[in-house]
């Protein structure tokens, strides 16, 4: 049992671990300060490439081509650039306990890691239908998707099972981004989630039909408003049909599960103040424990414009709160303080030939602006979300940059609106005048 010591350790090895890693080497961190421990085998990477490239029939996006921080245009670390860097990577290192009050943590293998300032970068974990007693749910090729060996698992099943049938389960960002990529890889696919709609803690009813009759033009089938409640599997343990509450059962080679994630937090339980969810932070993701920070999906942190406490599972989150709890901890040792952290929710997808952006806040009534007509080769349409006359929250599919910049000011902005006619009239115009 090893014991090493480090004035710094970012434990996590997803987006926010590796930025704020970029952020410790641009702030001068000296040789051997700095650990990032990570259980995955690999450098922190842009997870967003998982569900997306990385499934691609050819052309696929591998490693080391999606470390990061290239998602934001920056420099990519690979493995051996920490190393230049003066950062110690500890990979395939799992941590099975934490005691902030001893600022030690301890791996799986007994090894034993010291700390003077901890950032928890852990991330979230894939809720797992096992989790709710589904029966059959342990059947092979049944999938997830999170990290690294998780896509990898999802690539083998494609290759194996070339052309059968996918089913995919959840109608969020997974479901909707899986969905495409099994059908690009010329797989029968079916969807099956509980909602009246699919991705309905953002979409409205409308622009939820423009992506849902979109998917059925693409060959997706979609079945709304019921769940899997079991599975059946063949002799050797592959999946080959998945029950439906509603008693319908579907032929399955594949099943792919996304209903959600939780935050990793259970090593530090009865040790932080925690809060919706996640740890509880200030505006420069300090915890209640000194010298220990939380950042991407674990933190719940105090969003600024809207004057209450949010956590926020995206990757732009991610990127920013890591970058944001250095700054602050180099600032600090300097005796000097950062402006508090003013995030706008950011939240984006591209699936089949799609790509939308959305930025602010989706209360209130929304409407709707432009062409949504799924037929379209290239359909543009966007939404704007108007709560006490005011525009918080701006949608749009098939943007330009410039109108993508727009929409980001105009939510950031909150302008006055007059009438919900007259925004559907102006469409991005609106936001493109402020």
């Amino acid at each position: 049992m090893a014991e090493k010591s480090f004035k710094y350790i970012i434990l996590g090895g997803g987006v926010s671990a590796g930025y704020a890693a970029k952020e410790f080497a641009n702030q001068g961190v000296k040789p051997g300060e700095l650990a990032v421990i990570s259980k995955e085998a690999v450098a922190p990477y842009e997870r967003p490439a998982l569900s997306k490239g990385y499934l691609f029939p050819e052309g696929a996006a591998r490693l080391p081509g999606f470390h990061c921080c290239v998602g934001s245009g920056g420099e990519k670390l690979l493995p051996e650039s920490y190393k230049q860097k003066g950062i110690e990577l500890i990979l395939s290192t799992e941590i099975v306990k934490a005691d902030l009050a001893a600022k030690t943590l301890v791996s799986a293998a007994g090894d034993v890691f010291k700390y003077e300032t901890l950032i928890i970068a852990t991330g979230s974990t894939v809720l797992r239908l096992t989790d709710f007693g589904v029966k059959g749910a342990d059947s092979k090729n049944i999938l997830y998707l999170r990290e690294i060996d998780d896509a990898d698992k999802v690539v083998e099943a494609i290759k194996a099972k070339k052309g059968g049938k996918a089913v995919v389960v959840g109608g969020g960002y997974i479901g909707l981004e899986l969905s495409a990529a099994l059908r690009i890889n010329d797989f029968d696919v079916t969807m099956v989630f509980p909602e009246p709609w699919c991705m309905p803690r953002l979409f409205t009813a409308d622009i939820a039909a423009f992506y849902e009759t979109y998917y059925t033009n693409k060959g997706v089938k979609i079945i709304k408003g019921t769940v899997a409640s079991g599975f059946t599997a063949h002799p050797n343990g592959e999946v080959n049909e998945v029950q439906l509450k509603d008693g319908r059962s579907l032929e399955a080679d594949i099943v792919i599960v996304g209903v959600g994630a939780k935050p990793l937090t259970s090593l530090f339980k009865g040790q932080v103040e925690e809060d919706k969810g996640g740890i509880k932070t200030d505006a420069f993701f300090k915890t209640s424990v000194p010298d220990v920070y939380a950042v991407g999906d674990v933190a719940t942190f105090p969003l600024k414009m809207y004057g209450d406490m949010r956590r926020v599972e995206h990757v732009d989150h991610s990127r920013k709160s890591a970058e944001q709890a250095v700054k602050a901890i180099k600032a600090a040792e300097g005796g000097g303080t950062v402006e508090e952290y003013d995030y706008l929710p950011f939240f984006y997808s591209r699936s089949f030939d799609l790509s939308w952006q959305f930025y602010g806040d989706n209360v209130g009534d929304s409407v709707l602006f432009g062409d949504s007509n799924p037929s379209n080769p290239k359909p543009r349409f966007g939404a704007y979300w108007i709560q006490d006359g005011k525009v918080v929250g701006a949608f749009m599919e098939g943007g330009s940059g410039d109108e993508n910049k727009a929409l980001a000011k105009v939510a950031k902005a909150r302008p006055v609106a007059e009438s919900l006619d007259e925004l559907a009239k102006q469409g991005i115009s609106f936001a493109a005048k402020i």
